[in-house]
């Protein structure tokens, strides 16, 4: 199903609460379901689009409806239409800050195209691989927008992209009962190599995790990369092991990689294998990272990354979440050689900086050790935070210098 173009005058209006405006008037994307008068109109469909009114009948925006705890997701603050010249528009002005932060050049063709809020398009990410975008919709709205969205990105002016997959079965919500499928929505499979930094790396949107790579730690692997020589690198949570290659490109003794999951090793090893064939220094263990950390010798490592999964993906899962980070950074503290140094993050959005920092500080006070902060590490600038959206800063890491 493809929602069609609409008019302001015919959208359905959603009226405000008395004083709820006040978050649209800071220009905050969300609207909450308890800020929406109610009865709510007969004609509404989860993912049209409906404008939103104040309790005085001021128009303060337009945005995507959808049932939930978020009700709209605000696509402008004003009363325009949302249509193939709304997209182009947004599209246009997230390329031309990629294309500022110098990301699209020979060696390099992986990076993110549009980060959701970030670009002013509440519930789309878009991933751009050379010549394949993978768009991954978070919003019944931006689903039903996809054809859309795909005519847009193969016609942007100095984007390469000609093939457009759509990657969305486990990112919408699924009471919404959308049955996503993942598939092309223009042209088809050309080639899964990408480049990083001047590094190659196998992308696999198909099965993959995300949209198929985490282009977000991709500064964060430069500077592992700086830090790296002449040191022995342990890799947990490696994934398709982007720290490892970066280790193994800054002249690392030794660099091992550690998963749980075989298919994450397989994707590791041939990342290496592509970068650096016949090179003995990387092996990789198919292992739980707590066990591993639990069996290794003590100073067997001097450089030790840990960029786990979301340890909470819903704030009901907090306290667990951070002793799972405590615990974790202990082991790690605990096992690192002197004056090692320790790369350790945090991608749940639930976990705020502050909580996040201090169970690292609990680890660290745990451990006996001095341990110096030589960096305070986020996403990087293709990942951009809305002034108005604070809550899109996910990402959180610290570089330790453990005495």
């Amino acid at each position: 199903m493809t929602l069609p173009d609409h008019h302001t005058s015919d959208l359905p209006v959603l009226r405000l609460r008395r004083g709820k405006e006040e978050s649209v008037d800071r220009f905050h994307p969300w609207i909450f379901s308890g800020a929406l008068q109610l009865p709510l109109p007969e004609s509404l469909e989860e993912g049209i689009i409906v404008k939103i009114e104040t309790f005085d009948g001021r128009v303060i925006g337009v945005g995507h409806y959808q049932i939930g705890s978020i009700a709209v997701r605000i696509l402008d603050f004003s009363d325009r239409e949302i249509n193939d010249d709304f997209y182009r528009e947004r599209l246009g002005h997230a390329l031309k800050l990629r294309q500022a932060l110098g990301l699209a050049r020979p060696d390099n063709d992986a990076y993110r195209l549009v980060h959701g809020e970030g670009d002013f398009l509440s519930g789309l990410v878009v991933d751009i691989y050379g010549p394949t975008a993978v768009v991954q919709a978070h919003s019944p709205g931006m689903h039903y927008a996809r054809e859309i969205i795909a005519r847009q990105l193969v016609a942007l002016e100095g984007l390469d992209v000609r093939n457009v997959y759509y990657k969305s079965e486990t990112t919408l919500p699924y009471k919404a009962r959308l049955d996503p499928q993942n598939d092309y929505l223009i042209g088809g499979f050309e080639t899964a190599v990408a480049t990083e930094n001047g590094l190659k790396f196998n992308i696999d949107w198909l099965r993959g995790q995300k949209t198929g790579f985490f282009v977000d730690q991709r500064d964060n692997r430069s500077l592992l990369e700086h830090y790296a020589r002449g040191r022995r690198v342990l890799n947990m949570f490696c994934y398709t092991g982007g720290f490892s290659v970066y280790a193994m490109r800054g002249g690392a003794e030794l660099v091992h990689s550690v998963d749980s999951s075989e298919k994450a090793i397989t994707l590791t090893d041939a990342n290496i294998r592509l970068n650096f064939p016949e090179d003995t220094r990387h092996k990789s263990f198919a292992q739980d990272a707590f066990k591993f950390l639990d069996q290794t010798e003590q100073g067997a490592y001097d450089l030790i990354v840990l960029d786990p999964p979301a340890f909470a993906k819903h704030r009901s899962a907090l306290r667990n979440a951070l002793r799972g980070y405590q615990r974790l950074n202990f082991r790690a503290m605990e096992r690192i050689a002197p004056g090692g140094i320790l790369f350790t993050f945090s991608c749940s959005q639930a976990v705020s900086r502050e909580q996040f920092r201090l169970a690292v500080f609990s680890a660290a006070a745990q451990s006996g050790r001095k341990i110096r902060i030589l960096h305070q590490l986020t996403q990087p600038a293709d990942h951009p935070v809305n002034i108005y959206h604070p809550e899109g800063e996910y990402l959180k890491g610290l570089i330790l210098y453990v005495e």
